[in-house]
């Protein structure tokens, strides 16, 4: 159980606080509602070059680094295709000097030309090097265009190419800031060894006159579910063949979007997982095989990824057909004997059992019980809790309602073969 009191400022700031007197420390998360889905599609990468311009200066603060270093903290941030996310950490005794600091970027950046230019230069810079120097770097360019059609998922967080970057304007960033970067348009969390009564007093003082400002609305309309199988095959500088089957799936919140979770955890989480079991142990066809989602807020992917020993052309089309054939099994509940028999020493083929879902629920639960033990992962899962209008303390017993009807039921909405994407990346 994770205790918290949360309340609102007039401009629209939503706050969420975690005491924890355990702890020296205290960490600072802001999580803004804007990430590359808020882009025009002629300027991508401009929600991830601002997570790098928020550190280059803001309205009454030069050098952002210096300061939390001189406060004896930390910082860093992250941009997804929904969200930016910023978080400080620094001794509690100093816990004021980071509302500050978060505040005053909250408040306006320095929209300097120079520093516009050093991060452009940085982010291009980190394309070139995650993306197109790098062996399948744009493998996700390549399949979000196969599973999108018309939605922004269809573009990497990164962006679409360099050149959007490269021509980025101050205008450009002035107009996109005052369009979400707002208290009416984030979650301030809190975690550590600070006070109720410190809290609201320190968050009043530094966050409660900022104006809330007008958020530019998202007017894409929804992705149409494929209306046929789709495939792709392309060819690289990459050392062996990657096959991926991609199914769209729920955003996050909707019926059917834990289960997604729970089946790639049942397909690939482990040593015990069918993928392990059967697709490595038990043959060489594939070298190593995964299964995953993208945990987006709109539609997703839900992914079967395997890398292969042998790059021809009928192994590339075996691999496909034993991933979607692994996932299928999923589509039906184990009958009366499976469920009494199954164990861990022999992966007995068939629908999902009992007791791989109790696995899957028990990992998740594990894994999300030991993260929220460190205030910094307590802030962040906080603030996105926040964001997402849920009680964090209802995240896992939500989970633990999940059953073995419920994952079938799903895997046949989801694992549908009129629906898959598949995308076949062969060594030039």
């Amino acid at each position: 159980m994770i205790d918290f009191n949360r309340f609102t400022l007039s401009n629209g700031l939503r706050v969420i606080h975690n005491y924890d007197p355990t702890t020296a420390m205290v960490a600072v998360n802001v999580l803004y509602n804007v990430g590359s889905r808020d882009e025009d599609p002629s300027m991508t990468g401009l929600a991830h070059l601002f997570e790098h311009l928020m550190f280059g200066g803001s309205a009454n603060i030069p050098d952002f680094d210096a300061e939390i270093e001189r406060a004896g903290g930390m910082n860093n941030a992250w941009t997804s295709n929904d969200f930016t996310n910023f978080y400080d950490v620094a001794p509690a005794r100093n816990f004021e000097t980071l509302l500050w600091l978060e505040s005053d970027r909250m408040l306006g950046l320095a929209f300097s030309e120079k520093s516009l230019e050093v991060q452009r230069n940085v982010v291009i810079e980190e394309f070139k090097q995650t993306h197109l120097n790098r062996p399948y770097g744009d493998l996700f360019h390549k399949l979000r265009s196969l599973v999108y059609r018309t939605h922004p998922y269809s573009i990497p967080t990164i962006g679409k190419e360099p050149a959007h970057i490269e021509k980025v304007t101050r205008d450009d960033v002035r107009d996109f800031f005052y369009s979400h970067y707002a208290p009416n348009n984030a979650v301030l969390a809190i975690s550590g060894n600070v006070t109720p009564d410190q809290v609201r007093r320190g968050v009043e003082r530094w966050f409660d006159s900022i104006p809330r400002r007008d958020i530019k609305p998202r007017t894409y309309q929804p992705e149409p579910l494929p209306d046929a199988p789709r495939e792709l095959e392309v060819r690289g500088h990459v050392p062996q063949t990657c096959v991926v089957v991609a199914y769209p799936m729920p955003g996050y919140g909707q019926p059917g979007y834990i289960e997604c979770d729970l089946i790639t955890d049942i397909l690939a989480s482990g040593r015990s997982s069918r993928f392990y079991r059967r697709l490595l142990l038990g043959g060489d066809l594939f070298t190593s095989a995964d299964a995953s989602i993208i945990g987006s807020e709109e539609p997703g992917m839900l992914m079967l990824k395997g890398y292969l020993e042998d790059p021809s052309e009928a192994t590339a089309r075996k691999a496909v057909e034993r991933l979607m054939s692994e996932a299928s099994e999923l589509c039906y509940q184990a009958s009366r004997l499976d469920r009494l028999s199954y164990n861990l020493t022999e992966a007995r083929p068939g629908g999902v059992t009992p007791y791989e879902v109790e696995r899957a629920i028990n990992r998740f639960a594990s894994d999300f019980t030991f993260s929220s033990l460190s205030y910094l992962q307590r802030a962040q899962a906080l603030a996105m809790a926040e964001m997402h209008g849920e009680d964090i303390n209802e995240i896992v017993p939500a989970y633990r309602r999940v059953t073995t009807a419920m994952i079938a039921t799903t895997a046949r909405r989801v694992i549908d073969p009129a629906h898959a994407c598949t995308l076949i990346y062969r060594p030039e």
